[in-house]
């Protein structure tokens, strides 16, 4: 990209028919057609037909009078390269992956490169659409289950929000922590997160007295956004890493992995477990 600190957007109503979209965004933007193909695929062009707006991929999409299209340039993104995340189970209606630190659930408007969903829709064979079940944070890596089909995003999502599945996370933490500790006062709500009541349970798994730190395993009752960063925090033992809810000057990557997903699957009825630490 030409410069690294450039951010702009551009809505642009079409009103010839016929007109290629690479030819229409490199008159309108300036930014050579090469530049505009490699946008494209990244994500950050989108079109407007009637109520709809969807990305726009294809450089070469023949455009109509009325649409408009849109471009959401930010050098900065669109410089970004994902870590590669590891295929954990293709099961075709759905996959479950390990997604690295850095790593997006799902995009923005300005694009949607650096997502474990378009990572598996171009790395699957055969290809296939994603769509998001549940998210894993940025800054946490680990399990996470991503559709490839409209049915099946609903299935599972249904399964999250039920709470028919078993999910379990390590993390380590500032301090040396007790044996066990919960996360829920319904009556004052203390826990309530954004106004959502959340549940969260830590059990000690082991002290490292060399650095002052605790490695725990935690279980949540639900989902809610830094749920387990922000409880963790209200016990007073901040998750390592997190820049958010954690300790000023924290420089590590954030020390939070979903390592545990068990359910029954709702199409083939059998019990899945994925479990990403060694077997004893």
């Amino acid at each position: 990209m030409s410069d690294s600190s450039s951010q702009f957007e551009k809505h642009i109503t079409v009103t010839n028919n016929d007109q290629l979209a690479v030819d229409l965004l490199a008159i309108e933007t300036g930014l050579s057609k090469q530049q505009i193909k490699i946008v494209m695929q990244k994500g950050a062009v989108w079109v407007t037909r009637g109520k709809k707006t969807q990305r726009l991929r294809r450089a070469k999409k023949t455009l109509h009078s009325g649409e408009t299209i849109h471009l959401y340039y930010d050098s900065h993104v669109l410089e970004k390269k994902p870590e590669e995340p590891q295929l954990i189970m293709d099961l075709g209606q759905y996959s479950v992956w390990n997604k690295p630190y850095g790593m997006l659930s799902q995009g923005s408007k300005w694009g949607d490169h650096c997502t474990i969903t378009r990572w598996a829709e171009q790395h699957l064979t055969p290809q296939r659409s994603s769509f998001v079940v549940h998210r894993l944070d940025r800054a946490a890596n680990g399990l996470i289950m991503i559709a490839h089909e409209k049915r099946a995003a609903a299935a599972l999502s249904d399964l999250f929000q039920k709470r028919k599945i078993d999910k379990r996370y390590r993390i380590w933490v500032h301090g040396q922590f007790d044996k066990h500790a919960t996360v829920d006062n319904p009556t004052r709500r203390e826990s309530d997160i954004d106004g959502r009541h959340a549940v969260s349970h830590f059990t000690l798994v082991e002290y490292d007295e060399d650095y002052d730190r605790s490695l725990l395993d935690v279980e949540i009752e639900t989902g809610r956004k830094h749920q387990i960063r922000r409880h963790s925090a209200e016990l007073g033992f901040p998750v390592v890493g997190d820049r958010l809810h954690g300790l000023e000057g924290d420089k590590e990557d954030l020390q939070l992995t979903a390592y545990f997903l068990k359910f029954d699957c709702p199409f083939s009825h059998q019990q899945r477990q994925f479990n990403l630490l060694p077997e004893t």
